[in-house]
């Protein structure tokens, strides 16, 4: 849900991506739980996302509740760029131009969802 907010926010989604020939899937997924979100609980996903080489992005998450702002969970997934056969391609230019390579200086985005 994050990625695809900030992909929306860039001006590109995720939907005209494939139309492009371009996939993310997931090929590694991480997640701290800090304190839990209950049913009907409104969340805040803040996502970060940088590039870790030509054909990888990492998107880190945290996840906090809308109501008090406690940190429900932090994580992180990793995306390979792959074409519709399944096969690895380098990220878009416009794509790259957007994402730093350092994960810390990430660029930031926030979406809402209710858990």
């Amino acid at each position: 849900m994050g990625r695809t907010e900030w992909l929306r926010a860039t001006g590109w989604s995720y939907r005209e991506m494939e139309r492009e020939g371009l996939t993310l899937p997931v090929i590694e997924a991480h997640c701290e739980y800090r304190q839990p979100a209950r049913y009907d609980d409104e969340v805040e996903i803040a996502t970060q996302a940088a590039r870790l080489t030509p054909v990888r992005i990492r998107f880190d998450n945290r996840v906090t509740r809308a109501a008090d702002g406690t940190l429900s969970a932090v994580g992180y997934t990793v995306h390979a760029a792959v074409d519709t056969a399944g096969k690895p391609r380098r990220l878009p230019p416009r794509v790259r131009d957007m994402l730093p390579f350092d994960v810390a200086q990430g660029t930031q985005s926030g979406s809402r969802g209710v858990a």
